[in-house]
């Protein structure tokens, strides 16, 4: 965001406002983490605020502050398609194209409001009238902080707004292991827990929250993995039975990817899971070093996100997706 697009936008927030945020379908906790502590900041600037998510999200992310303000889309339409028509400005974060908020799209692509896009994916649609955009940052939650420093206000930041960027810094850098993860990264990150983010606790509801069945669902997905030696890959599948046998929940399967990156000798990683009530297959992919798994997710799967983590959708049927 250049300094003309911060004065300008400095002016739209200095008088009260209605303002939606919104994050991408199926959000998770840098999506949570963005939204919630964007909500607190305006709520203190006097805007009259609505977050709308395009569906639900984990459990496990609902600890957060304001989490129950969150309008679910999926379960109260008309609220949200009315809140949207009133707004006066929009703020999309962790998403850089309005298909990615799956059937909120048509409301948004109508509204006459303008956009605040912040994101870090790559190739940014240019519906927004401001937009920070910036690839190279770990998280959107860490744009958030660069983004009270930009509006002067890094002084509004409470403990609850200081937890909600700090878990989606945590959760997208993969617990501040990924590339991503740089001096200045950790930087924030040590400034948020200043600013009263308690690291222990987050860590404990974010990775200390497992459920017997999600753990059962964890040993499927293990037993289910293959490993291609010769092309330095693995992937795991899950059906939509072994799904529903192990009582799956939003967000159990979160993070199963990751075990199969973790083999020694393994660069590129990939889950399937089926979804029967959407008529797709989910699929989300991991890597190491230059591999590229954007450029994969765009021009195989419908989907797209970073150098080393993407995700995306077919709508073949299980059995082909291992010959594909």
């Amino acid at each position: 965001m250049n300094e003309q697009q911060i004065t300008a936008l400095k002016k739209e927030l200095s008088h009260p406002k209605k303002i939606v945020i919104v994050p991408h379908k199926g959000p998770d906790g840098d999506a949570i983490g963005s939204i919630t502590s964007l909500y607190e900041y305006l709520i203190q600037l006097n805007h009259q605020v609505h977050m709308i998510s395009p569906n639900d999200f984990p459990d496990f992310l609902k600890w957060m502050a304001h989490t129950e303000q969150i309008i679910n889309y999926e379960k109260d339409s008309k609220l949200a398609d009315y809140i949207i028509k009133e707004a006066d400005l929009i703020f999309s974060l962790d998403h850089n194209a309005l298909h990615r908020t799956g059937e909120m799209q048509t409301i948004l692509e109508e509204s006459t409001a303008s956009f605040v896009m912040i994101d870090h994916h790559q190739q940014p649609d240019p519906y927004a009238t401001y937009m920070y955009s910036d690839t190279g940052m770990s998280s959107t939650c860490q744009m958030m902080y660069h983004f009270f420093e930009m509006m002067d206000h890094v002084e509004y930041i409470t403990p609850s707004m200081a937890a909600s960027m700090y878990t989606g810094i945590l959760t997208d850098t993969g617990s501040f292991k990924y590339r991503s993860t740089t001096s200045t990264t950790l930087r924030v990150a040590a400034a948020l827990v200043d600013k009263g983010a308690d690291a222990e606790s987050i860590n404990r509801n974010i990775y200390d929250a497992n459920s017997v069945s999600r753990l059962k669902l964890l040993g499927v997905a293990l037993n289910n993995m293959t490993v291609l030696s010769n092309y330095r890959t693995a992937f795991i599948t899950l059906t939509q039975q072994e799904l529903d046998d192990n009582a799956f929940k939003k967000g159990d399967t979160e993070g199963f990817v990751n075990y199969a990156l973790s083999l020694k000798d393994v660069v590129f990683a990939q889950i399937f899971i089926q979804k029967a009530d959407e008529g797709i297959i989910k699929t989300s992919l991991r890597s190491k070093g230059n591999f590229d798994v954007n450029t994969l997710a765009r021009k195989h799967w419908n989907g797209g996100g970073h150098l080393n983590a993407a995700g995306g959708k077919s709508d073949l049927d299980m059995k082909l997706q291992s010959i594909n």
